[in-house]
């Protein structure tokens, strides 16, 4: 949802992959120097935010190339988490394990339910409010949403800083929720996965979901 938000708004955000890597890491360090997940959560959104706000000036602001800031964030998360990991923890590859987030019954995370809500959350915002119907101005014609007084730049700050910050949600799933330790390069591409269930969804809220759920599929049937 992150994803679809931030192409929407009108910016190609191929730095999914690194915000879902600097989520995942933030969140065990945000537990480990805690003692809280929670804590940890909270820490990944904002660690996110952050890193979207640098990629959203570079891609807005200085209106330099999409794809290539995009990787240079993807490049900056892989080796930042790597250098932080040996640095924080004195070994190379992974954390010690950490608490992890509280599940709700039958194996499955609290943070699942809330994955799956924000798919009708973000189609309500779309196209039932007026500030969606504006994001999508700004991503099918941004001249004709600056005519009429509509802050193009704004609108793709906001939504690339909240696609940084779902995206870091989903990292932290990983690290917090599914496991309880960051290992490098934990994320293996999923960050990839999402832009392309977005793209695949035709950039609607539900059809992406049932893309991500085909490709969970997909990777599901590897595994077993």
């Amino acid at each position: 949802m992150g994803g679809l938000l931030s192409e929407r708004s009108g910016v190609t955000n191929i730095a999914l992959e690194g915000f879902m890597l600097m989520g995942a890491f933030a969140a065990v360090a945000g537990t480990w120097f805690s003692g809280n997940p929670f804590v940890g959560l909270v820490v990944a959104m904002l660690t996110g935010g952050i890193g979207a706000a640098i990629f959203a000036f570079w891609a807005v602001s200085l209106r330099a190339d999409q794809i290539v800031a995009g990787t240079a964030i993807v490049l900056l998360g892989l080796g930042l988490t790597s250098f932080l990991t040996e640095q924080i923890w004195g070994q190379a590859g992974g954390s010690p394990t950490v608490q992890r987030l509280p599940s709700i019954g039958a194996g499955l995370n609290i943070l699942i339910p809330v994955a799956y809500l924000l798919v009708p959350l973000t189609h309500w915002f779309l196209f039932k409010t007026k500030a969606g119907l504006r994001v999508m101005a700004c991503g099918e014609h941004p001249a004709a949403a600056q005519s009429v007084g509509i802050d193009v730049a704004r609108y793709r700050y906001a939504m690339v800083i909240t696609s940084g910050v779902l995206a870091a949600v989903g990292g932290a799933y990983l690290s917090i929720g599914d496991l309880s330790q960051f290992s490098t390069n934990m994320t293996a591409g999923r960050g990839f996965i999402a832009l392309a269930a977005v793209i695949f969804g035709n950039w609607i809220p539900w059809a992406t979901l049932g893309a991500a759920l085909l490709f969970g599929f997909a990777q599901a049937m590897r595994f077993q």
